[in-house]
């Protein structure tokens, strides 16, 4: 008897299988960049580290906070790119460890095709140079399964890999003149 059912319990799990995969959704996406850069690092900090300033990141026209200290969790900026924005809010940051985390608490998928986005800027000292690492993690732009090519897990991949190489090449730039 269970010989003759084998061949309809491996079909049905394989039609559960594949129905459970088509399911799932959408995975955890993550990016991390590094530069070195030849200064001190308290120095690129200040620049890096400051919440309501973004002057070191080519795209950003106007950083305008919302509400609260730009060292303490819990402060709100709005970022724009000409008339686009995205709303970020502090959620950790520590001088000492040269260390800023923040999330977009309001997203803007036409600006930047990423959801539940938060990222973590850390300067690093090594010796009279800077390490700076920025790395996010997020979900593609559009939520569901067979997403539209501008939101999908590639397009949020380039989207963010592209600005954090840009931020990160202009910033040394600035602080290397």
């Amino acid at each position: 008897m269970l010989r003759k059912l084998l061949p309809f319990i491996v079909m049905l799990a394989g039609i559960v299988g594949v129905s459970m995969a088509n399911a799932h959704g959408p995975s955890r996406l993550k990016v991390s960049e590094s530069v070195t850069i030849n200064a001190p690092a308290d120095k690129v900090w200040k620049t890096a580290g400051a919440f309501d300033s973004l002057s070191w990141l080519p795209p950003v026209t106007k950083v305008v906070m919302e509400s609260g200290n730009p060292t303490e969790k819990g402060a709100v900026r709005v970022v724009y790119v000409g008339d686009q924005s995205v709303t970020e809010e502090i959620k950790r940051y520590n001088p000492d460890a040269m260390m800023l985390k923040y999330k977009i608490t309001k997203e803007n998928t036409a600006l930047l095709p990423v959801t539940n986005y938060q990222s973590t800027i850390k300067v690093k000292a090594e010796g009279d140079k800077s390490i700076v690492t920025w790395k996010a993690g997020f979900y593609r732009g559009y939520p569901n399964n067979d997403p539209p090519e501008n939101l999908n897990d590639a397009t949020a991949i380039s989207a963010i890999t592209s600005l954090y190489k840009a931020g990160l090449d202009n910033l040394k730039a600035e602080m290397e003149k």
